[in-house]
């Protein structure tokens, strides 16, 4: 089973970084978007280099039991593994658009937003969550952050309460048809025809992890950056073949910190991490 420690190794043993050209030909990949996930996933099954499209279908059959599309997350699960949630910013420094979904710090199989195929691709109830932000530049990858959801959201409860503050809000509108929806609301027939409906949607936001964790890392002109965050009882949970592989690289492009970051849920408390940071300047 893949995970973010042999994701890490992949890159960075097989630095391609103006993706969209490398992937453009043999995946037709139309953007630089798309071109982004796929790097992503072959970096978790270590295609990467892998020109063959049908090993490269097979090594994600083997390893994946989903793989998303835009409007239903998460983007990837690994079997039994963790979920994968890939972001594309233009600017360094620019907020994450998550549109209707707010932040997650895991992904539950219970969640309004996933669909039923995602729910019964294996047997499973809740999965610890990787953002991979890619900030992208014409048809390079300029750099990769991969943070655990669990040490940059807050709990699910934080934002369920926002929205069913919201949602109750509406519901105590006199004289209007409401209608069973996942978003915060939906009026129907809203004029005195009733052929107008109204569609109330969430645009949740959050801030870039280059500054939530500007305190630990701040970037410099590169060309190319990995930056993970990985809870230190997660990385301690990982195979130790994983752990022995990363750690004896003796690549001096590659270093291994232990850090603390603050609690989402209450940043008077410290929670330990890994930072692992694979930075080439040339």
């Amino acid at each position: 089973m893949t995970n973010i420690l042999e994701a890490i190794v992949n890159i960075s043993q097989n630095p391609i970084y103006s993706i969209r050209s490398h992937y453009s030909g043999r995946n037709r990949v139309n953007n630089i978007g798309e071109a982004l996930e796929t790097f992503v996933k072959d970096a978790f099954v270590n295609t990467i280099q892998t020109e063959d499209e049908l090993e490269k279908m097979r090594r994600y059959s083997e390893e994946f039991s989903w793989l998303g599309n835009q409007n239903h997350p998460p983007d990837i699960m690994i079997k039994g593994g963790d979920a994968i949630e890939v972001k594309k910013t233009q600017s360094a420094n620019s907020d994450l658009a998550l549109n209707s979904s707010y932040p997650k710090s895991t992904v539950k199989v219970n969640s309004t937003m996933i669909t039923q195929a995602c729910r019964t691709c294996e047997d499973w109830s809740e999965k610890d969550l990787i953002y991979c932000i890619g900030h992208t530049s014409d048809d390079s990858i300029k750099s990769l952050w991969m943070v655990y959801g669990n040490i940059y959201a807050a709990n699910h409860e934080t934002y369920q309460i926002i929205k069913q503050k919201i949602t109750e809000g509406i519901n105590e509108i006199p004289n209007v048809e409401l209608a069973v929806t996942n978003e915060l609301g939906r009026v129907n027939r809203v004029d005195p025809l009733g052929i107008t409906n109204l569609r109330i949607r969430g645009m949740w936001q959050i801030q870039n992890p280059r500054r939530v964790f500007n305190y630990l890392y701040t970037s410099s002109s590169n060309v190319f950056e990995l930056v993970a965050l990985i809870p230190t009882p997660k990385y301690d949970s990982f195979p130790t073949e994983s752990k022995t592989k990363i750690e004896a690289l003796k690549n001096p492009n590659l270093t291994i910190q232990n850090v603390q970051v603050k609690d989402p849920n209450n940043p008077a408390n410290l929670i330990d991490a890994k930072l692992i940071t694979f930075i080439l300047n040339e």
